[in-house]
């Protein structure tokens, strides 16, 4: 059974930066390349399989960055996206979310797009290979998109 489990940084540190470094190492390789930020770990039989990190907030423009990272393709359940979208527009009230995706994470970008984010192409962001994905979703369209349906 899968599930989620929501980790502020200030109550629990150590399985915060767990999380943080879990995301850092499936994205960059190495871990420690994220700082200041809360985290939800996904769960399977009590093992992690993904994490989502919650970072750059901009609370005056309402706006937070989003990092994930999967060992498990089935980690993106129709819960875990209504707990994981919760956080940036529930809890901290943004009205945007950012997310950044390598070029060559065709199943995330899929996703996204599906999702109702939009999508913009920066060359070389990620070096002069490779493109990145800046991928933005709105609140509005975060409440009327699909996946929400009966949520109240």
């Amino acid at each position: 059974m899968i599930g989620v489990k929501f980790s502020d940084p200030e109550k629990s540190p150590e399985f915060n930066q767990a999380i943080g470094d879990f995301v850092s190492e499936l994205i960059f390789g190495e871990p420690g390349r994220f700082s200041s930020y809360c985290s939800l770990a996904v769960l399977e039989d009590g093992h992690v399989i993904a994490g989502v990190l919650f970072h750059q907030l901009h609370p005056r423009e309402g706006v937070m960055e989003m990092s994930a990272g999967a060992i498990n393709k089935r980690w993106l359940t129709r819960p875990v996206l209504k707990s994981m979208f919760a956080v940036p527009f529930d809890i901290f009230g943004c009205q945007l979310v950012v997310l950044r995706v390598s070029e060559h994470n065709k199943p995330m970008l899929r996703i996204a797009k599906a999702y109702g984010f939009k999508e913009y192409i920066i060359p070389r962001l990620r070096g002069r290979g490779e493109a990145e994905h800046i991928l933005t979703l709105a609140d509005d369209d975060w409440r009327t998109n699909r996946f929400n349906r009966g949520r109240s």
